[in-house]
């Protein structure tokens, strides 16, 4: 499918391509200063700067930090890779779950807080809106809540106990830090309200391909509420993922066809961040914040590939385990959309070499174009939310949760529908089947680990295979890294971090 971005977005975004060092810093547009009057212009520059922030995800700042990486390197289903431990060596103490507040992947503090900010940014340019419709104000502003609940949850998820703020602060640019259960409700204050307006379609129209929608408020917030474990909340979530399965903005696809550019924003496609290609302006590494592109093909690609028609060679991070390939029956046709597996001498084997790397976001021949360099230039989406989640979401809370069916699809149907999509018959929905499966359809999209941690199944993250240079423990308090140190020295008085257990 061609790719796309509102032409009012393209501008907005090319004047805000710099990010200010100090990540509580407010950056108001030229139109419209901080707290004043602002034009419906003034606000889609500040919402299209809020969504900018999407396309730093796998290198800002100096810093590799692609979200489905950095969330998987901590799960059972790949390696760290690279060229030894040493490469990226904090990536590779993330993945031996060993993090220190020196090693840390601090990109990942950095890029969302200047989120939050851009997002406040927005919903205060909204909040004063001049000479605009009640009814356009409600659907930008439920736009930034979605940004901003979107930024909020990653932080909350790798660190928990964070500060948060929704104001424009004054100097030194410093905000309270709030307990992980409070950062909770603060999320879901901001999709309850996007909720209640009722101002967002179901799915986005064409044209506006990127952009938030109903249906990916309601994905976020149950990622947000099964993470929390939140019982009172499971009977909306399911109503929630039934409205999504049984509305005619969305269906399941070839598996296969999802991953190449031809699949970007197919109908199963919820929210994807919309790398564009080189013409758009690519990044380069002098310059850590701007460009349209991702290094995450380039990072988990065989390091000097030769001889494929398809894929391009890279850096080799992110073997896949074999214990990984095992999983998936024969003819299932996710596993071969999956996982690539090279031959011997077709590529030079790194660090926990296996064979076998990621393919969904693989680097493809053709698909990074200059301008710009070419290993931060690839134009693979990021694929956020699909159907296929909503549908595994049903089957988890009524048979691993106990939630009543009460109308919408069962769990057999919700399973099925998943199982008969990637060519393998129906089995019964139990609990370790239900979990297997979802398994199986997100490697690589950054949700292994997650699910262990809320499952309470992340035991099996404790392993000794010195063969592949990874041995490590889990304990409780591994759920939360270490907040950044820099973040705690630039800090002070009331406003001093408190560091997390680790």
């Amino acid at each position: 499918m061609k790719k796309f971005i509102n032409i009012l977005f393209i501008a907005a975004l090319l004047g805000f391509s710099a990010c200010n060092d100090d990540f509580l810093t407010i950056q108001p547009t030229q139109s419209q200063e901080a707290g004043g009057d602002a034009t419906e212009g003034a606000i889609m520059a500040n919402l299209a700067a809020t969504y900018q922030i999407l396309l730093f995800d796998s290198y800002a700042d100096n810093n590799y930090n692609s979200i489905v990486l950095m969330s998987d390197l901590r799960s059972d289903d790949i390696f760290k890779g690279g060229g030894d431990a040493g490469d990226q060596a904090m990536l590779y103490r993330l993945s031996q779950l060993d993090a220190t507040p020196t090693e840390i992947p601090q990109g990942l503090w950095t890029i969302y807080y200047s989120g939050i900010a851009r997002a406040n940014n927005a919903v205060i340019a909204c909040e004063n809106a001049l000479g605009v419709s009640d009814a356009r104000v409600a659907e930008l502003k439920s736009e930034a809540l979605f940004l901003r609940a979107y930024y909020t949850h990653w932080l909350w998820k790798f660190w928990g106990n964070i500060p948060y703020f929704t104001d424009d602060l004054p100097e030194p640019y410093m905000a309270p830090q709030y307990s992980a259960d409070e950062i909770y409700d603060f999320i879901m204050e901001d999709l309850d309200a996007i909720i209640e307006s009722a101002a967002l379609p179901m799915g986005t129209a064409v044209g506006n391909d990127g952009r938030a929608s109903l249906a990916a408020a309601y994905m976020l917030k149950a990622r947000v509420v099964m993470y929390q474990k939140d019982q009172t909340r499971y009977a909306e979530v399911l109503q929630e993922m039934n409205e999504i399965v049984q509305s005619d903005a969305f269906k399941l696809v070839d598996f296969a066809s999802i991953w190449p550019r031809e699949g970007e924003f197919n109908d199963e496609s919820i929210f994807e961040v919309n790398h564009l290609p080189g013409e758009y302006g690519g990044k380069t590494w002098a310059s850590g914040w701007a460009g349209y592109g991702t290094n995450l093909p380039a990072f988990i690609a065989p390091n000097d590939l030769k001889g494929d028609d398809v894929y391009k060679g890279g850096w080799g991070f992110g073997p896949v385990r074999t214990s990984t390939y095992d999983i998936f029956e024969n003819n299932d046709a996710r596993r071969d959309a999956s996982i690539n597996v090279f031959e011997e001498g077709t590529y030079v084997a790194r660090f926990q070499n296996t064979g076998m790397f990621m393919a969904k976001y693989a680097a493809r021949i053709g698909y990074n174009e200059p301008p710009g360099d070419v290993d931060l230039n690839y134009e693979n989406n990021l694929r956020i939310f699909r159907l296929a989640e909503a549908y595994l979401n049903i089957a988890e809370l009524i048979v691993v949760h106990g939630v009543p069916q009460e109308g919408g699809i069962s769990a057999q149907a919700a399973l099925d529908a998943i199982r008969t999509r990637a060519g393998v018959v129906s089995i019964a929905p139990t609990a370790a089947n239900i979990k297997l499966e979802r398994r199986r359809e997100f490697i690589g999209e950054g949700m292994r680990f997650w699910d262990l941690v809320r499952w309470g199944d992340a035991d099996v993250l404790t392993e000794n295979l010195p063969d592949h240079s990874s041995v490590r423990t889990w304990t409780p308090a591994k759920k939360y890294l270490p907040i950044p140190q820099s973040e705690i020295d630039r800090t002070e008085g009331e406003f001093k971090l408190e560091q997390n257990a680790y």
